[in-house]
């Protein structure tokens, strides 16, 4: 069960110059039974609430928790980027330490589960890496996340940024953002900068020490799988779920075996 949208409003501080006005949507059902966890679900790099379309109300239907979703900065409903304001090239740190912190205090929501996909996977690894004893964050579930930036990921956002130019890629998504523009070229400009190509966060992977597991299609059309793989190599209690006939959404290609492995990953861990 998915409720009514909502908005949120985050005043402005000393590294955000304007408050935020962001949707967002609870799921699962209405009370969940008493030390279930909850689940964050962070969004890619083009989505918002809408976009996780049935996943998030499944997903907390299997495991009879409350779920939560919201559109960052740019996306769906929330507060659109100004043309002229381009995206800084830490905007996954700033969400990973400001925002989502904000939000999930502004809200009363204590030790989430982070569930995130591409960007909101990023987001979560790296809040993760900054809490210390795992007191904000019990765990971590990152789908086709990033940590650096491979030419495959290039060439990939070249291809949609041609879709969005000459297909029906902008047609498709101005149906889910406020200021579709907006939402895209923040984004595309941001990882088609030359300067971006040095970008990586390898160094935080290790610091991450909550439980987590890391989803990867094996045909990600973004990325190959040394991006699920180093976060093993540098946080060993990671497991990893390679998908294969899967590019970059395992949830939408293959959702009831990624269901069934997030839901038996979580239950798990989280009674440990």
């Amino acid at each position: 069960m998915k409720s009514m949208k909502q908005f949120l409003t985050l005043p402005s501080s000393d590294t955000r110059p304007r408050a935020l006005s962001l949707e967002y949507a609870w799921f699962g059902p209405e009370t969940a039974p008493a030390n279930t966890p909850t689940l964050v679900f962070l969004h890619e790099g083009l989505g918002c609430v809408d976009l996780w379309r049935n996943f998030p109300s499944t997903l907390c239907e299997r495991l009879q928790c409350r779920g939560f979703a919201y559109s960052r900065f740019a996306y769906g409903e929330s507060t659109p980027r100004p043309h002229d304001e381009p995206f800084p090239s830490d905007y996954l740190e700033r969400e990973s330490l400001e925002v989502l912190p904000a939000v999930l205090s502004a809200l009363g929501i204590e030790r989430p589960w982070l569930v995130g996909h591409s960007d909101g996977g990023t987001i979560a690894m790296l809040a993760a890496a900054n809490d210390s004893g795992c007191a904000r964050y019990p765990g971590i579930v990152v789908i086709a996340p990033h940590y650096w930036v491979e030419e495959v990921c290039i060439a990939g956002i070249e291809r949609a940024r041609a879709a969005y130019e000459q297909g029906e890629l902008r047609k498709r998504l101005a149906k889910y953002h406020r200021d579709v523009d907006s939402a895209f070229y923040g984004w595309c400009h941001v990882w088609l900068d030359p300067a971006r190509r040095g970008w990586n966060i390898e160094t935080a992977l290790k610091d991450i020490a909550c439980p987590t597991l890391a989803i990867q299609g094996v045909q990600d059309e973004y990325a190959t799988l040394d991006q699920i793989e180093a976060i093993q190599r540098h946080a060993p209690q990671t497991e990893l779920m390679k998908v294969d006939d899967c590019g970059h959404f395992p949830f939408f290609a293959h959702p009831e075996a990624v269901i069934n492995a997030i839901a038996a990953f979580v239950c798990e861990k989280h009674r440990q």
